[in-house]
């Protein structure tokens, strides 16, 4: 029994949408981190999937999806330490009350 390249796409398409619905509805900015990188993830299922099942079946998706991954730590990294100053400062993770730059 093998996978097709629909059934990679449409994981790919859950996911994706469920990171972006997560995204642009919860408040808390944690949930939308782990959002973002639900999106991520799904962007790296489909360059695996296109470098396996694409035309020229050769190993760029493969190294497009590591630098993906990197990058996405590099984000978490970054991410999480805004989050932390932001939660001295302001005493909460909410983000409809990060508005410091609105005054």
């Amino acid at each position: 029994m093998t996978v097709s390249l629909v059934s990679y796409l449409l994981l790919a398409a859950m996911l994706f949408g469920i990171g972006l619905f997560g995204a642009l509805t919860k408040r808390n900015a944690i949930v939308v981190l782990f959002c973002i990188e639900l999106m991520l993830n799904a962007v790296n299922i489909n360059l695996v999937a296109f470098a396996k099942y694409g035309v020229n079946a050769n190993i760029t998706g493969q190294v497009f999806s590591l630098f993906t991954i990197t990058v996405a730590a590099a984000e978490v990294a970054v991410g999480l330490a805004i989050l932390i100053a932001l939660y001295r400062n302001r005493a909460t993770v909410n983000v409809d009350e990060y508005d410091t730059m609105k005054r």
